[in-house]
């Protein structure tokens, strides 16, 4: 099938790769002249595992292009609208200004019969208000929210968890969603399931789904504060309600919580269109979940000056991590970087090394002092805290060996990732997150 992707962000240049390597054709377009050089070229502007590898086959294989042309976009079947909706300057709502861009600029090249399918995250109630645009032209709107990891994007497009079909009420699940079943074949043939359903359901779907993931994270780093007064181990607890299975141990891990592109903009739109809609009081607790992960992140910076004698005036403190994840360059609302910032803020001398994501921090912030090498980057270190769990130091690297390169003998661990046990036992003052 000829599929467009409209926006060749995040979203759509992993949505336009993955789609190219099982099958269809596939015309990725933006506005960003630069993006569709890189894309064009093979060259992902962005750190994902995987991706590097299916543009380079889709653009060889003659199924992937890249173009700033819109009218690219006519006599694909169906085109996929993946562009950002960030926070409002001036409030918690989104942004939409790109998705009614995106819209407005595909009008034009539709054909009646076509299909426009939005994946990007917006507000419910967005759908509907954009269908009577689409219609007009004789295509069908559906949504077609994404459910992807970053570090995991191209596994969760070619074989995502779920596929969620948000379609006009009068098409049932009628053809548009039979459409969608023929695109993502692979998928719906091994057993995927497949929900169609209306455009706030739709909607709700990603935005709900992001809420309950973030209060998850939040609920256990609530419970590393009440642990930190009490002298509780919130590894532990994790472990023993993790073990109830309506409770279940992913997203438990308690740390200096989320950051990311998705998860604090979304959780703060949802609270802020629940309170257009009048219903603000039933996304209330939202809020809290909000201000939790960001005590968590001043709660690290206490932590370290503590272990430090109460000031960290030209200390040697080196930062592992830069990126909000591992798997990833992404340093948009990085926990990490906000800890090594804060450091800074307060006179510490602060080196950041990072796998993936040196060269996005340094633009962001070029105070800091960066280094790749992450033996370097430990060298004469006065503390270290980790803030963002990397294989490379997380499994790779050993207390006996960080000795012999360190000043001080001291380790924050933002995320409770590190073997406490090991790290005491080869003589380092060991910090968790809410443990003793």
């Amino acid at each position: 099938m000829r599929l467009s992707v409209i926006g060749c962000g995040y979203l759509g240049a992993v949505h336009a790769a993955a789609m190219a390597s099982i099958g269809h054709e596939v015309v990725g377009i933006d506005v960003d002249e630069r993006k569709i050089a890189s894309l064009s070229r093979g060259e992902a502007p962005f750190f994902e595992p995987g991706l590097t590898e299916i543009l380079t086959e889709g653009i060889a294989s003659g199924r992937l292009s890249f173009t700033t042309d819109m009218a690219a976009a006519a006599g694909a079947k169906v085109h996929f609208v993946g562009v950002g909706t960030p926070q409002q300057k001036d409030g918690y709502a989104a942004d939409l200004t790109y998705v009614n861009a995106a819209i407005d600029g595909l009008l034009p090249h539709l054909s009646p019969g076509d299909i426009v399918a939005g994946k990007s995250t917006v507000p419910v109630g967005t759908a509907a208000g954009l269908a009577p645009r689409v219609h007009a032209t004789g295509a069908t709107l559906v949504w077609n929210p994404e459910f992807l990891r970053e570090g995991w994007a191209v596994q969760d497009t070619i074989d995502p968890d779920r596929l969620v079909a948000g379609v006009p009420d009068a098409d049932s699940d009628g053809e548009a969603a039979n459409i969608l079943r023929e695109v993502y074949h692979p998928a719906v043939a091994k057993g995927t399931p497949f929900i169609v359903t209306d455009y706030a359901t739709a909607e709700l779907v990603k935005v709900a789904a992001n809420a309950f993931l973030a209060t998850k994270i939040s609920f256990i780093n609530a419970m590393a504060e009440i642990a930190e007064v009490s002298g509780a181990d919130v590894t532990q607890l994790a472990d023993a309600i993790g073990h109830d299975a309506r409770i279940g141990r992913r997203f438990l891990g308690a740390g200096i919580g989320f950051g990311g592109g998705c998860l604090p903009k979304d959780i703060r739109a949802f609270s802020a269109r629940a309170e257009e809609l009048g219903r603000g009081e039933s996304v209330g607790f939202l809020r809290e979940v909000d201000a939790i992960n960001l005590r968590r992140r001043e709660r690290a910076v206490e932590i370290t000056v503590s272990a430090l004698g109460g000031a960290v005036f030209e200390k040697k403190i080196t930062v592992l991590g830069a990126a909000f994840k591992p798997h990833s360059d992404d340093i948009r609302d990085s926990p990490a970087l906000d800890v090594a910032v804060r450091l800074h803020g307060l006179g510490a001398s602060v080196t950041v090394t990072d796998p993936a994501a040196i060269e996005n921090a340094r633009r962001a912030h070029p105070q800091l002092t960066y280094v790749e090498d992450r033996d370097e980057a430990l060298r004469d270190a006065d503390a270290v805290i980790v803030v963002t769990e990397w294989d490379e130091w997380r499994r790779d690297l050993s207390p006996e060996h960080a000795s012999t390169l360190t000043a001080g003998r001291i380790l924050v661990d933002g995320r409770n990732c590190m073997d406490a046990a090991a790290w005491r036992a080869a003589g380092w003052t060991y910090v968790g997150m809410g443990r003793p």
